[in-house]
């Protein structure tokens, strides 16, 4: 497993996901048990948000780092309607008793709102000072919302992107490795997996002795900067993207996916779902 510094940790470039976990009761014991194989595997990131179900997702993270809590690197997102002085710090109190810990390594903005930036950024900064984040950030936010942050104290951006989906290519990654800033990537496999057909990742796949999976997930991770942050409850999937840490992939491979989704050439709009 190759790792990265994510608000002032070492942490795997494969964390685990939890968009779509805490819907349905009768999934919640393979979905802990899901995480906690992922820890047990070194994928110690794990990102959830207060959106995520409504807090369920919260909830069947907090089970499953239960008398593990220092094992793992916790991040949470608060929704932009909750994102005032007042609406971030309670926000963060109940994301905190969902998940049963006193802290998080890192709290983000889910996307921008109505809410001026100055008063989420205050928020922010007294949890912070309070100690109950470690370090807070942003979601879903194109280069000008980056550039235009009233702080520089920012510790990550969440942002979609996969082999399939390249626009931040263009400006916003290369900007933020520049500024050391870390990139979360999310529905790095699109999504429900859509990239898994296709026929170059396939090839590339059985050329390494991986899966399609696997291969999207070392595109995504191999220039440096960004970690990816897959869901996965059965577990040979959690295993597969385990492994998919320190899998290396070529010059030709590179070409090859490059040329099956081409990197773009001119400014796009920020892809979100």
């Amino acid at each position: 497993m190759h790792y990265m510094k994510l608000a002032g940790r070492d942490v795997p470039v494969i964390g685990q996901g939890t968009w779509y976990m805490g819907e349905r009761p009768d999934q919640q014991a393979a979905e802990v048990a899901a995480l906690q194989q992922g820890i047990d595997l070194g994928l110690t990131l794990i990102d959830s948000a207060e959106m995520y179900a409504e807090g369920g997702a919260e909830r069947v993270v907090g089970k499953a780092i239960a008398g593990r809590r220092d094992q793992v690197c916790l991040v949470s997102k608060v929704y932009p309607h909750n994102a005032s002085r007042r609406g971030v710090v309670e926000a963060c109190e109940r994301s905190l008793q969902r998940l049963g810990t006193d802290h998080l390594e890192l709290y983000l903005l889910h996307w921008r709102g109505q809410h001026p930036l100055e008063e989420t950024i205050e928020a922010f900064e007294r949890l912070r000072e309070q100690g109950k984040i470690g370090a807070w950030g942003v979601s879903n936010f194109d280069l000008n919302d980056m550039q235009g942050l009233p702080s520089s104290a920012c510790a990550a951006n969440q942002v979609l992107y996969n082999p399939s989906q390249r626009g931040i290519e263009f400006d916003l990654l290369p900007w933020s490795r520049a500024q050391g800033m870390p990139v979360m990537a999310y529905c790095p496999l699109a999504q429900a997996g859509r990239l898994l057909g296709h026929p170059v990742l396939a090839a590339i796949a059985e050329a390494h002795g991986a899966t399609p999976a696997q291969i999207s997930l070392a595109c995504v991770v191999q220039g440096g900067g960004v970690v990816a942050i897959p869901k996965a409850v059965k577990p040979e999937h959690v295993q597969l993207n385990a492994a998919a840490g320190a899998l290396r992939l070529t010059p030709e491979d590179l070409h090859a996916i490059d040329e099956a989704f081409p990197a773009p050439t001119r400014k796009q709009r920020l892809a979100i779902v």
